[in-house]
């Protein structure tokens, strides 16, 4: 009879009928409602089975004294199956044994039964069930009043009904096992899915916080530079010394507002979020090198690309970090040097990005500039990720260059 359950069932929970189906964790401290409908009807039932078999008892002149007793037992035993779902082999034990004389316990030995084979494992349940059947042995020398003319008849009804409730009450079993791998698939499969949003959103902050770096090294570049100009030159024109002045104040303030930016990008709950503000394209390229020359920096820009604006958002924001930390570089390492700045490219071919400025030999160091020395490294990685490449390091001719080639898609 364990072949009652479906394939289905069998597919999706090998060993089930071997294992124990409800873990003490999983079980609820109290009972549902629909706990407690299912217990009221299963002891009606098992009442209405216990009056109906007394009835028969006094119509066919049974003994009344005997048959009284033998309805006091067997509501004794409906009595006992409130207490089914805490010990249902327990229960199901004594009413076998009490069913070996009283036969209005059928309705309690059936229901317990049921019981057992629900929540308890298939050899557990099949050992109660051989006891009952050892019962319904003894049940026709002890009660002959109840037998009929063929004791193998009546032997082998028992038999196929037992069969029935433990198959009936195996697939219920194998069903709500059913449902209870299901649903912690699905709670897995919502963590996991919340694991991999937090994931995400983790890898997003760590980005724009090294995006974020590339852009307050250029500022804090800047700022350091107009602030050694003017320590070097205290003598230079109030004109200078105003203008000077304030793009510090215009850096400082950028640079603070940036700032504001990478810690709240980098906060662990960051609710209702301010939008991201637009981030710099290709296009922007040109404002770049004239905010380096303001800067004091010698920058000749050479574009080879016919339309800035038509270069795809995510290739040109790279090639401008890429020029915006070639640029930072060069304030940082060769002051004072001229800085060429070539791009090149068209849809299909990729695009190329070089910084190039001579070796610093001889150049008079400017103001010190604090850096982390991840710079060249983080644009490795963001070409890398990209799909293109890096170079760097010093030419044959002695320069100092800065070349990456990022792919642009036709």
């Amino acid at each position: 009879m364990v072949g009652a359950a479906t394939p289905e069932y069998r597919a999706l929970l090998p060993g089930a009928l071997l294992a124990e189906p409800y873990p003490e964790a999983r079980r609820p401290a109290r009972r549902t409602a629909r706990d407690w409908f299912v217990d009221v009807v299963f002891f009606l039932v098992a009442v209405a089975l216990a009056l109906a078999m007394a009835a028969v008892s006094f119509d066919q002149g049974v003994d009344r004294g005997r048959t009284t007793i033998d309805l006091a037992v067997g509501l004794l035993c409906c009595a006992g199956l409130w207490w089914r779902r805490r010990w249902p082999v327990v229960l199901c034990l004594v009413v076998s044994v009490a069913g070996i004389w009283a036969v209005t316990s059928l309705g309690a030995a059936l229901v317990s039964f049921f019981t057992v084979a629900i929540h308890r494992r298939f050899v557990v349940a099949l050992g109660v069930a051989m006891v009952g059947l050892a019962g319904g042995f003894l049940f026709p020398l002890l009660r002959p009043e109840w037998g009929s003319d063929n004791y193998w008849a009546d032997l082998a009804w028992a038999i196929a009904i037992s069969a029935l409730v433990l198959a009936w009450g195996l697939v219920v079993r194998a069903r709500r096992q059913l449902v209870h791998s299901l649903r912690d698939r699905a709670h897995r499969a919502e963590a996991e899915q919340q694991l991999r949003v937090a994931q995400a959103r983790q890898a997003e902050r760590a980005r724009i916080a090294r995006e974020m770096h590339d852009v307050l090294a250029h500022r804090i570049s800047l700022l350091s530079l107009h602030a050694g100009a003017l320590e070097f030159r205290p003598d230079a024109p109030p004109r200078e010394v105003a203008r000077a002045a304030g793009v510090i104040r215009d850096s400082a303030h950028q640079a603070l507002q940036e700032l504001r930016e990478v810690i709240g990008v980098l906060r662990d709950d960051p609710a209702d979020e301010a939008p991201d503000r637009p981030q710099p394209t290709l296009a922007d390229l040109p404002g770049l090198v004239d905010e380096s020359r303001v800067a004091g920096m010698r920058v000749r820009l050479d574009r080879r690309v016919d339309d800035l604006a038509a270069v795809p958002v995510a290739v040109g924001r790279n090639a401008y970090r890429i020029v915006q930390e070639g640029l930072t570089n060069a304030r940082k390492h060769a002051y004072g040097s001229t800085v060429d700045v070539i791009v090149a490219g068209a849809a299909g071919d990729g695009l190329s990005v070089e910084v190039r400025n001579p070796w610093p030999v001889g150049v008079p160091a400017g103001p010190e500039i604090p850096g982390a020395g991840t710079g060249i490294v983080g644009l490795t990685e963001r070409a890398t990720l990209a799909g293109g490449r890096l170079e760097h390091g010093r030419t044959a001719s002695g320069d100092f260059r800065l070349w990456a080639w990022l792919p642009w898609p036709a």
